[in-house]
């Protein structure tokens, strides 16, 4: 299952935020955000954390992309 985070880098244009700036807000460490930067997938927890700084719903940050049928 692939997921994107683009929904996630554009909501912190949106707020004006720096993904730095998400990282210390929701206490993100260095590889977790490489991670996310990457489309690798996450733990909830993590997700939920996010969402919880932004005040957000998780479908606001995170888009399940179709499986490519070959």
């Amino acid at each position: 299952m692939d997921v994107s985070y683009k929904k996630l880098w554009k909501l912190l244009i949106d707020r004006d935020m720096k993904k730095r700036d998400l990282q210390l807000a929701a206490k993100l460490s260095t590889s977790t955000m490489s991670k996310l930067t990457h489309s690798q997938n996450m733990q909830m927890d993590v997700l939920v954390r996010i969402c919880r700084v932004l005040d957000c719903d998780i479908g606001d940050i995170v888009e399940i992309l179709p499986r490519n049928e070959h």
